[in-house]
């Protein structure tokens, strides 16, 4: 890719003003970054200008503006052969401009720097592979539908998917009579233990560890507690009365007062 060159300076005049730093002027006023023209906007006019040449580098004169009237004579700026000094780091002012131009566009319109591809699903497993539970009749269903859709397995004869699954219907029917006699037993002991759990013997001693007589009558007693009785609820470590009575009377007659005294210019205004 061929180098992009810089402007040529033609002329060796200046506007005889201090050269300009690029870190005094505002970060996004200007544009250095590698590989493309140089510009800068103007400071006397705020247009943009091209910056020239390679080591002395100056603003490219221009006129104040690229609309004249008719008759009159375009006016050269006063920013025109401004020294331009950089004195920043342009790796970094170009990581904040990205940064910000990353942050201004808007949500929809941006797209991260690298792509990330949701991974395809793996192929599902055939028939034959996949390790369920084997009954007898869940193999004998996959047997005779592998047998409906293929068209080698034909008579005795089976394709490989076709043979493992006559295999495992095989399997099936030889262990289907253990099976049943685990399941008869597995049930036996289950009416066992429910017989056990509800005998009446067992149901009294539930109760009696639970419960008893104490309890049982205590619930089954409805009897009403005579006026001025304390309650068996209430044990005596409950105050009943203030610890210190002289105090408790002197508290009651001051806040007895203030009732008073708050409610005489209420009674006066009616």
């Amino acid at each position: 890719m061929p180098r992009k060159r810089p402007g040529r300076v033609r002329t060796k005049n200046t506007n005889r003003r201090e050269a300009l730093k690029l870190s005094s002027m505002a970060p996004e006023d200007y544009n250095v970054r590698p590989g493309e023209a140089k510009s800068i906007a103007c400071p006397d006019c705020r247009t943009w200008r091209r910056i020239m040449g390679d080591k002395v580098l100056k603003i490219r004169e221009h006129c104040i503006s690229d609309k004249v009237a008719e008759g009159k004579k375009h006016v050269t700026c006063p920013g025109s052969d401004q020294l331009v000094v950089i004195d920043i780091d342009v790796q970094r002012w170009q990581a904040r401009q990205n940064r910000l131009l990353r942050d201004a566009m808007p949500q929809e319109n941006r797209r991260a720097a690298q792509q990330f591809y949701k991974p395809l699903p793996a192929p599902a497993a055939p028939v034959s592979r996949i390790t369920a539970e084997v009954t007898l009749e869940t193999a004998r269903q996959s047997y005779l539908a592998h047998r409906r859709g293929c068209t080698r397995c034909v008579g005795g004869q089976h394709c490989t998917d076709g043979g493992v699954l006559a295999r495992r219907y095989v399997l099936a029917l030889n262990q289907e009579p253990a099976r049943r006699a685990a399941r008869a037993e597995q049930d036996r002991q289950a009416r066992r233990t429910e017989r056990k759990q509800s005998a009446p013997a067992v149901r009294k001693a539930q109760w009696a560890r639970h419960g008893g007589k104490a309890v049982e009558a205590a619930n089954n007693r409805c009897a009403q507690r005579a006026p001025g009785t304390v309650s068996e609820f209430r044990g005596p470590q409950l105050p009943l009365a203030p610890q210190n009575v002289q105090a408790h009377d002197r508290r009651q007659a001051e806040l007895g007062k203030q009732y008073a005294a708050r409610k005489a210019p209420a009674t006066s205004a009616a």
